[in-house]
Parts: structure tokens; C-alpha cells; sequence
């Protein structure tokens, strides 16, 4: 169950990070464009920090 959720989570960070991309540099829109960036960065770093081995 946990790989599906993280999984899910960096499809969704990658959705994330692409759309604003596309939002900064066709659209215009910085500032929603960086948000989903900065979201997309949040979502990695949980993934990161899920993922480290503990002890």
C-alpha cells in the first residue's frame, strides 16, 4: 500500500511541476506557475524523507 501512495504522490508531483512550467512559459502566469512548482518540491521532499532507511 505505502509504494502506491508514493508513487501516486510523484506521478502527482511530476503533473505538478510540469503544469507549471507550461504555466510560467506559455501562459504567463508566474505567480500560480511557481506555486505549483514549490508544491511539486513539497510533495518530493515527503517522498524523500519517507524513503530514507531509518536507524
Amino acid at each position: 500500500m505505502s509504494g502506491t501512495i508514493l508513487s501516486i504522490l510523484m506521478l502527482a508531483g511530476l503533473a505538478l511541476g510540469l503544469g507549471g512550467i507550461y504555466l510560467i512559459a506559455a501562459k504567463g502566469e508566474t505567480k500560480r506557475g511557481w506555486l505549483m512548482i514549490v508544491a511539486a518540491m513539497a510533495m518530493f521532499g515527503n517522498v524523500a524523507v519517507w524513503t530514507m532507511p531509518m536507524g
